[in-house]
């Protein structure tokens, strides 16, 4: 009988590690029932130190989607993971296509386990919350989680871009780990009883949570799977959930009755845009979802004759999860308002549906997206054209006229005359209402909204003369 061999890994994380040692094990052509897994400092091993393996063979090449596939699933709690990874390595070997079998038993379940660690990498993105302390005379902020898996690692540096200025700590059972602004360090595991329970700012968190909880998108069986109460001791505005909740049930059946006096079109025309919005929740066709707090997706009625396209979410849109309520949004309302257009009975949506920005301080500056970001997000809104089929959408800016006809135009020879979309509707242009923020001259200022709320009277104007 043939020793097995013995291969003890760094971390239960430590993808390099196994990455390493799988590559030479497979190069040597050692079977997948022949190697034994383990971690520095488990449990102790009946038959010694690690056993040298043969000498290695040629070496070969394996999809980058298998490395993808094996950094989310080596970080999962199942025990088997490491010999479920090289065995899938081994069949890699022999056959360059053995992932695209999504019938193999070995694929499906390293690809669930993959699945569930991406799973509770987002909800540590979404629920972890800092609660400020005073060290040494200046500011810290502490949190707590606990993850399901071994992530605390492949989190960091979505936390370190977020809040680089800030000096923070992420607490887990497992690992800890210390931001100070320049360097990354890690301590060993620790109690939930040693994290600070509150501070003043979550008051106006809880009000600023309050005004922005809609009722009308609440469903509780939903809302508890993607937000598991074992998170809510964490996040101080769940302590208004149940309130917020009550009043929700009560309009939601007011919801469905309306909902059941619709034409059977439109009812379908909901579904579909609700699992669009769904789907779009979980969207990472590009970079921008790394840092974003969530998608943004478009609001409106699905009969809406006019489709306002923006440029992306700003800081305010990106909290909040509904376009258009900062700044910009609040000039846009008003220059509605006097152009004759009631926005309630329009569909608003943007063309990225992630907020991109740089951090100066603790500030979040808007950064514009650039054109693959552009292109990547562009399917969102032609499926939300789709299903509304405006009489005309509007282009809000140079980024939302990308979006929509492919092409990079010039707003100021464009905002008079109406352009042919691909699909055969109409689209008109003009600025985006955060242009009018930017103009430091206030003649200039006053100049320019009154050219964008002729716009707006021209396109309700046309709309009417459409419909």
């Amino acid at each position: 009988m043939i020793d097995a061999l013995r291969i003890t890994l760094p971390a239960e994380d430590d993808f390099e590690a196994w990455r390493d040692a799988a590559r030479g094990l497979a190069e040597s052509g050692v079977p997948a029932h022949a190697v034994v897994w383990t971690v520095a400092g488990g449990e102790p091993d009946l038959f010694g130190g690690d056993t040298p393996p043969p000498p290695p063979g040629p070496s070969f090449a394996v999809p980058r989607s298998f490395v993808d596939l094996a950094k989310s699933a080596i970080c999962h709690t199942d025990r088997e993971r490491f010999s479920l990874l090289y065995a899938l390595l081994l069949k890699l070997r022999s056959n360059k296509q053995a992932l695209e079998d999504r019938a193999d038993p070995l694929v499906h379940r390293i690809e669930r386990l993959a699945k569930e660690v991406r799973r509770d990498v987002h909800k540590m993105h979404a629920f972890v919350r800092f609660r400020e302390i005073e060290e040494d005379g200046d500011s810290r902020f502490i949190a707590w989680f606990e993850p399901d898996h071994y992530i605390v690692r492949q989190t960091a540096g979505f936390f370190m871009r977020r809040f680089t200025t800030m000096r923070w700590s992420i607490l887990t059972p497992a690992l800890c780990i210390h931001w100070d602004g320049e360097t990354l360090s890690e301590s060993p595991g620790a109690e939930r009883a040693g994290t600070p329970q509150g501070d003043p700012v979550e008051e106006t968190w809880k009000t600023y949570y309050a005004s922005i909880f809609n009722p009308a998108r609440v469903k509780i069986k939903a809302m508890t799977k993607e937000m598991p109460k074992k998170y809510w001791k964490n996040m101080p505005e769940t302590a208004l959930i149940a309130g917020l909740i009550a009043g929700a049930q009560k309009r939601e059946a007011a919801m469905i009755e309306r909902s059941e006096a619709m034409p059977k079109p439109t009812r379908n025309i909901a579904a579909s845009w609700a699992a669009l919005r769904e789907e779009a929740a979980h969207c990472t066709r590009c970079e921008l979802y790394q840092c974003a707090s969530q998608t943004v997706f478009g609001e409106g009625p699905l009969n809406a004759r006019i489709i306002f396209v923006g440029e992306q979410p700003g800081d305010q849109e990106d909290l909040a999860g509904r376009p258009f309520v900062g700044p910009a949004g609040q000039i846009f309302d008003t220059a509605l308002e006097e152009a004759g257009i009631v926005r309630s009975t329009t569909y608003v949506t943007n063309a990225v549906k992630h907020f991109k920005f740089v951090l100066r301080g603790k500030k979040r500056i808007h950064a514009r997206p650039d054109t693959g970001e552009i292109d990547a997000c562009r399917w969102w809104q032609e499926q939300e054209r789709r299903l509304i089929q405006p009489a005309v959408t509007v282009a809000l800016g140079a980024t939302a006229a990308r979006s929509l006809t492919g092409k990079t135009l010039t707003i100021s020879r464009m905002r008079t005359t109406p352009l042919t979309l691909a699909d055969g509707s109409e689209c008109w242009v003009t600025v985006h209402p955060s242009f009018l923020l930017r103009i430091p001259e206030q003649e200039r200022r006053a100049e320019e909204r009154a050219l964008f709320v002729r716009d707006l009277t021209r396109i309700r104007e046309r709309v009417e003369l459409l419909t």
